[in-house]
């Protein structure tokens, strides 16, 4: 026979006990470096209120399953920047994908930008981001890019606002003969015309061109096998295009086969293409199947990336975890 009354709560374990009583996480699924839904790259944004484990984290970034899920919780205030201006807010942020946690990701570093910004969480037009690649300032931006020209845009004035990354640079260098990618499947003929390779490990495969790099038929078990973390595969944009390179980032190690935009590669891309087109402002294009655009400045004295693109929110939900 059952018993009528409610399980002795008293009994529970003190680890049992911690679980229950943490808060539900806020969350949202934002769309980066596009200004429609369901195009660019996909991160998950969640606001801590209290602390919560490694372990716990990359178990809801595999939970999300997407190119990244960002991590957010509140450390304070940075300095102001004059005394007329109100100090900017500063948050903590970590980025896992499904299977391991990144030092540098650009789009979900948007995505949080675009989640703190739209939902009045802050109020300036500035946010500092404490990460493993150090301090990383984030600026909210309305009608001019960053050599005060008009922005482009097919939005009407106040539905989308641009968030612009500021990162630094990653050097890129001679690759060894030894870590030359072997993918012929994956080329299907496509000549290599240049291999370098990342200060953080990726490997950079230039081709002949945009169109050819569009047009790759990915074979995942090949890039698997590479040296590099990452195979990041470019080519230049055809002329009239808009664009000045077109890319793909193939990273199956991390367990993401195509990261539809990656910001972070940008760092390394950037100065490359800028010296060999000769020029600091550049528009790429990310040719994945979702593809996204990126505006880029090289800001050669201090070594930064620029690095521009809208968001947009398609979730909203709770972790009751």
């Amino acid at each position: 026979m059952y018993s009528s009354f409610p399980p002795n709560h008293t009994n529970r374990s003190p680890e049992t006990s911690l679980k229950m009583t943490k808060k539900p996480v806020q969350y949202s699924v934002i769309d980066a470096f596009t200004d429609s839904a369901f195009k660019g790259n996909p991160a998950a944004v969640c606001l801590l209120e209290e602390e919560r484990d490694e372990g716990w984290m990359q178990s809801v970034a595999a939970e999300f399953n997407i190119s990244e899920t960002a991590f957010l919780s509140r450390i304070g205030t940075g300095i102001a920047e004059s005394e007329n201006s109100d100090p900017s807010p500063r948050f903590s942020l970590r980025w896992f994908t499904p299977v391991d946690e990144v030092e540098l990701c650009g789009h979900a570093t948007i995505a949080s930008a675009h989640f703190l910004f739209s939902s009045g969480l802050v109020k300036t037009n500035k946010i500092e981001f404490i990460t493993k690649s150090g301090l990383l300032t984030v600026q909210k931006v309305d009608g001019l890019n960053h050599v005060n020209t008009p922005w482009p845009s097919n939005n009407k004035a106040g539905e989308h606002f641009s968030i612009e990354l500021n990162f630094p640079t990653i050097p890129v260098i001679d690759c060894d003969p030894t870590e030359h990618p072997s993918i012929p499947a994956t080329l299907n003929g496509a000549s290599m015309l240049n291999i370098k390779k990342t200060g953080n490990g990726d490997l950079i495969v230039e081709l002949l061109s945009g169109e050819v790099v569009a047009g790759l038929q990915p074979q995942f078990d090949e890039l698997q096998k590479c040296a590099g973390v990452g195979v990041i595969i470019t080519g230049t944009a055809a002329p009239g295009s808009g664009y000045d390179f077109f890319t793909r980032y193939f990273c199956p190690k991390l367990g993401l086969n195509e990261d539809p935009v990656c910001g972070s590669c940008h760092c390394a891309l950037v100065p490359y293409w800028s010296k060999k087109l000769g020029k600091n402002d550049l528009i790429a294009y990310m040719a994945s199947p979702r593809g996204g655009k990126l505006d880029l400045h090289l800001e050669e004295d201090t070594q930064r990336v620029l690095i521009r693109g809208e968001a947009v929110t398609v979730m909203t939900g709770t972790l009751l975890v």
